[in-house]
Parts: C-alpha cells; structure tokens; sequence
C-alpha cells in the first residue's frame, strides 16, 4: 500500500517543536526503514518512540501522514548537512552567470571536490544509516515520499553537481551523458553507505572514525581529479 496524503493534518509552527512531534518523526525513520509502510504497524511507532498511541493521528492524522512526515524530515535533515553549501555553489554560479565570466575548470574542480567530500562524510556518518534504509525503500518502490525527498534536497544537489560536472567536462549539464556522469560520481562515494558492511570487512575497520572518513574524503577528491582529467582529454 501507498501512503496517500489525503487525510494528514498540517502541523502548526508550534507542533513543529514539539518533543513528542520529534519523538515520532525520530523514531518513525528507523522503523519505517526496517519495515516498510505496511510491515510498521502504528503501535510498533508509538511504542519505538515512547509515546501515546494517539499522538500519531494527533500531530500527522494518521500513519500515512507521519510516513510522508518522516520523509520530509529526511530532507530537512540531509539539507542540515549540504544545504550551507550548496546554497554557496549556487551563488556562485549564479553570479558567474550575472557577470558574463563562467566558472574556469579549476574552480569547478574545487568546488565539486568541496561536495563530493562533504556528502562522504555525511555518507559514512551513523547518523545516515537510518536515513538510508527509508530511502533505498522508496528507490526501490517510489511512493509521494520519494517525491518530496528528490524534489527538496535530491533534484537541487543534483541541479548544482551536474552543472559542475558539465563544466568540467566541457559540454552541456542538460545531456544525458552529463547527467550519468553525475550519478556516477555521487555513486562512488555512496557506496560506503550502501555497501557499509562489505566496505568494513574487507578494509578489515571496525567502524568509520576520523581517520577513515578522511581517508574516504581523499578518495572523492581522487575522483574528481579523474574526472576533471578525463575532460581535460576530450
């Protein structure tokens, strides 16, 4: 079953800094992630969040509500992250484009590096790992979450990395070509999250500390330095 936002009452400001509101949203995450809309029952969320089994149609009308509230926070939480930044690239390019003079290949080099390394770190972070279980779901079976995910944080960082990634490369950000070298740029540093256990075994870490994540972020620095070679070549 989908979740179908009909029926979700809007939380007010206030409600948005309710303890038992974060409670729920915080616990929500992780069982939706394990479970699944329809596997995560209403008293297994009340009760992963310790609270009344009532506040779930109280603060989001429902447990479709607090699916497409959690989702939602997912965002807010990862534009936590990157939103600082991406805001900066964007103004910079936009006023790259006010002025007439585009971004040289260095500065875009520079500037990718600066997300690549910033979004590995946040990739390797146990923070994430819930974060991920809900959405590598909505990948594989896309619902109104996934929408809300993509259109607030996923489709703005894509919108300022491929624009990178054309410069770079030296063609239109708008070609498919651009836009799969994108998603195979974020790839390589996505990996450590989707493929944490495999990654842990065989570099034989006990976990991400600081000495592996910032071996992990001079990983994604090497990767747009292959990049930018490979358009220096065309």
């Amino acid at each position: 079953m989908s979740p179908q936002i009909s029926g979700r009452r809007r939380s007010t400001r206030a409600e948005r800094g309710d303890p038992t509101r974060e409670k729920l949203l915080t616990a929500s995450i992780e069982v939706f992630g394990r479970y699944g809309f329809d596997g995560a029952t209403t008293r297994a969320l009340a009760d992963a969040a310790g609270v009344n089994l009532q506040a779930i149609p109280y603060y989001f009308g429902g447990k479709e509500g607090l699916y497409l509230a959690a989702a939602e926070h997912i965002g807010e939480l990862i534009a936590s992250h990157v939103g600082e930044m991406r805001q900066a690239v964007r103004t910079r390019l936009a006023a790259a484009d006010h002025e007439g003079a585009p971004l040289g290949r260095d500065e875009a080099q520079a500037l990718l590096t600066r997300i690549l390394q910033t979004m590995a770190a946040l990739f390797v972070s146990d923070e994430s790992a819930p974060w991920a279980r809900f959405l590598i779901r909505e990948q594989m079976e896309p619902t109104e979450a996934f929408q809300r995910v993509y259109g607030g944080v996923m489709k703005p960082m894509l919108e300022v990395t491929r624009r990178l990634v054309g410069i770079i490369l030296g063609e239109d950000p708008e070609t498919d070509h651009v836009k799969l070298r994108t998603f195979t740029l974020l790839g390589g540093v996505m990996v450590f999250r989707m493929a944490h256990a495999a990654v842990l075994a065989e570099l034989q870490w006990e976990k991400f500390g600081p000495r592996e994540t910032e071996n992990v972020q001079g990983l994604a620095g090497e990767i747009v330095a292959s990049l930018a070679a490979s358009g220096k070549s065309t």
